[in-house]
């Protein structure tokens, strides 16, 4: 391998390594991008000579930190130096990842994902220092101008410094808290590309990719249930996705996807991580909605699932977190193991309670009930109040379809 190709390949697989242990060093994002920077140019000058170094992402670390010292001499910024932690001693050639670089890369993403931060800023945050993903790149995925996307960014980093907010692996007391707003942010990042796959807007569907590389990892540097479960599950969704739209980019609903055009290779995955995560102490909802995606995906067919399963998982899921979301979606497990009239009593007193009021899955949940217990005029009513709340265009292409097929046969 050249010298060019050899820096190309560790800046691709390590300088987010590299960047996580500069911004402990230095304490200051921008300041360790400037670094990772410098040290990457300093490899492009040396490299080619010296050749690679035995530990090239120990020597981009050290690099890069006296490079930020130089920087700040220059600036005559001395006391700042003072603040500098000193970086511990570059760890065995053949164990960085149980070193202190395995503990940077763990610090930075719960920096990034700390709850004092909004959904928003946490998401993009995130996707820039821990993934590398450029603000441009971000801004196209979530539909946003890149102003926008920068201006949360800076707002973030700024928010970081004012309020003190530690770069640091909580306590193993405040970890089940910490952990779960990480994993909400990369289910929110999996989730806006999921949702968006199915549409005109492809691009945010490597989204989801990069979600699943969070996922991993994250299961790498703390395998604890919850995230070997939502690894589980965002990969068994992820292996559906290829049959979740026709050629013409319309909604296939899960009974009337090609099961062979399913990924074999995500579902085995998943149905491992499945079983490793409810065999871990304190699993949780990821790992049951894994369980549950798991009898989905092990069904030969849709006729031949097994909803008393899903339905006695959702049971245990209502109690381990109980939210209206979860109980709709008992709703619909119900209905299909005892009959649409028997769902729909459960949706109807659902909606009666006004949390789902506008919530557009929970009226066509209401719908597709009314449907198939041959209420046609109430079914129509309830896609008429789903489309009106719809925001995704092939959601609303897959309700109108479903309406006209129904005005036609009440007409025809």
């Amino acid at each position: 391998m050249t010298d060019a190709r050899a820096i190309d390949t560790v800046y691709r697989q390590d300088s987010r390594r590299v960047f996580a242990t500069l911004v402990r060093l230095l304490g200051d994002f921008d300041r360790a991008e400037e670094a990772l920077q410098d040290a990457f140019r300093a490899a492009l000058e040396q490299w080619p000579e010296t050749g690679v170094p035995a530990n090239p992402v120990a020597w981009l670390v050290s690099t890069g930190r006296f490079k930020a010292i130089d920087r700040l001499r220059r600036e005559r910024r001395f006391v700042a130096l003072d603040a500098i932690e000193e970086p511990a001693a570059p760890p065995p050639d053949d164990d960085d990842e149980h070193g202190v670089l395995h503990d940077d890369r763990l610090r930075l993403i719960f920096t990034c994902c700390h709850p004092g931060l909004g959904d928003a800023a946490r998401t993009a945050l995130t996707l820039r220092e821990v993934c590398g993903l450029t603000t441009e790149a971000i801004a196209r995925a979530f539909l946003q101008p890149a102003p926008t996307v920068a201006q949360r960014i800076v707002r973030a980093k700024h928010k970081i410094r004012a309020a003190g907010i530690p770069y640091e692996v909580p306590a193993a007391a405040e970890l089940p808290a910490r952990l779960a707003s990480v994993l909400r942010v990369i289910y929110l990042v999996f989730n806006e590309g999921y949702s968006a796959s199915a549409g005109e807007h492809h691009l945010r569907a490597d989204l989801t990719d990069e979600a699943i590389r969070l996922a991993r990892l994250l299961v790498e540097l703390l395998p604890e249930a919850e995230v070997v479960g939502l690894l589980a599950l965002m990969l068994l969704h992820a292996s559906r996705q290829g049959a979740r739209t026709d050629a013409q980019g319309d909604l296939v609903p899960l009974e009337a996807q090609d099961r062979t055009r399913w990924r074999s290779g995500q579902i085995d995955e998943g149905l491992r991580l499945v079983e490793r995560a409810l065999a871990l102490p304190r699993w949780g909802s990821y790992a049951l909605q894994a369980a549950i995606a798991a009898v989905h995906v092990e069904a030969p067919s849709h006729e031949e699932t097994d909803w008393a399963q899903i339905t006695g998982l959702y049971e245990v899921l209502w109690r381990v977190e109980p939210s209206p979301v979860v109980e709709l979606n008992r709703a619909v497990a119900i209905a299909m193991r005892d009959g649409p009239a028997t769902g729909l009593a459960l949706v109807d007193a659902l909606l009666a309670r006004g949390e789902l009021a506008t919530y557009h899955l929970a009226h066509a949940a209401r719908a597709d009930l009314c449907r198939r217990s041959g209420c046609v005029q109430e079914a129509m009513a309830a896609y008429r109040t789903a489309l009106t709340l719809t925001p995704q265009a092939p959601e609303r292409r897959y309700l109108e379809r479903r309406l006209r097929e129904m005005e036609a046969a009440v007409t025809g």
